[in-house]
């Protein structure tokens, strides 16, 4: 029997392999060709919640498949984070990562992924903006951030601030902030924002680096002065009430984030679309609205710069927890 020709050989393999890449490009063409779930890494209701949510719903309308929110709450986001790092990267599992998610590996023992590692970023979805308040009765005359940083330096270190947990994003942002400005005050660590605002309310704690969209109601009825915003620009809800850098501390920035990502080695094509949509969406004045609604602020970033962007924060913030002394629990 006569053995096939070299040639013949190397069409019969040009062949196959032109038909398995066709075959691969034909299937990420067809994607989504079935539900997506989104796995948010909190309870519902919260800011990462509500704005999954409305975009999921608006991502759902575009691609033709339904979006399948599921909250996956506990550890920081460590949980949600580790279920998303097992799951096959073909489009179909995606997670809202938030900041605390980003940080959760400096402060928990292993935690089991790091962001820079184990994921695909696709798009920077929002901001969460973060505000200094004071008790209005507790300081009363305090209105700046220069007028605060002056009274600690008086009381050398006996004035406390809360936040809505050790290790947290104000928690953080408020020791850095006590370095570049040189003064000290005590941190007085709650479990979680509700019941530290209350108290700063209440007045038992009288400053407290909060969530916007937590401190806004209190700040708009006076029990609550903002003094300053952590973001590098003015925050809308709140026009007249300058950034830190804005008072003093150059190039300050302390923002909380909210972007899509999803398991490590998706198809490219599969996050340029997606990428697209998302841009096209947060684009929209009414999402825009809506997002702002839940206590955020719509901010498109595409992949690229986002995985950048997370690289610098963790890099950042990590600097400020060794040097804190904030060892993972």
């Amino acid at each position: 029997m006569q053995k096939p020709s070299h040639s013949i050989t190397r069409r019969v393999l040009l062949a196959s392999a032109t038909t398995l890449l066709a075959g691969s490009a034909l299937a990420q063409a067809a994607w989504p060709s079935k539900p997506i779930t989104l796995i948010v890494p909190f309870p519902p209701g919260g800011p990462t919640d509500v704005v999954s949510r409305i975009v999921g719903k608006e991502l759902s309308d575009r691609l033709g498949q339904p979006i399948i929110v599921e909250n996956k709450a506990g550890a920081s986001g460590a949980i949600a984070a580790n279920q998303v790092k097992r799951a096959a990267p073909d489009g179909y599992t995606l997670m809202t990562l938030a900041t605390p998610t980003l940080f959760a590996p400096l402060f928990y023992k292993n935690t089991g992924y790091e962001i820079s590692k184990d994921f695909t970023p696709i798009a920077m979805v929002y901001d969460l903006p973060i505000v200094m308040v004071v008790n209005a009765e507790k300081l009363p005359g305090i209105t700046t951030l220069p007028q605060l940083i002056e009274t600690a330096r008086a009381k050398k270190g006996a004035l406390n601030y809360t936040t809505s947990g050790a290790g947290s994003f104000g928690h953080m942002s408020m020791e850095l902030l006590k370095d570049l400005g040189k003064f000290d005050m005590q941190h007085v660590a709650y479990k979680g924002g509700v019941p530290a605002i209350t108290d700063t309310i209440g007045g038992q704690v009288p400053i407290m680096y909060a969530d916007l969209v937590a401190a806004l109601p209190h700040i708009k009825s006076g029990k609550l002065v903002a003094v300053a915003v952590g973001s590098p620009e003015r925050v809308a809800a709140i026009p007249e009430i300058k950034t830190i850098a804005e008072q003093g501390i150059e190039g300050f920035s302390a923002v909380s984030l909210g972007a899509f990502l999803g398991p490590k080695g998706m198809p490219p094509a599969v996050v340029e679309r997606l990428n697209k949509e998302v841009k096209e969406i947060l684009a929209q004045k009414s999402v825009q609205d809506r997002i702002l609604g839940a206590g955020a602020i719509a901010r498109f970033m595409p992949a690229a710069q986002l995985q950048q962007s997370l690289a610098a924060d963790y890099a950042k913030w990590s600097k400020v927890v060794r040097e804190k002394g904030m060892a993972a629990e």
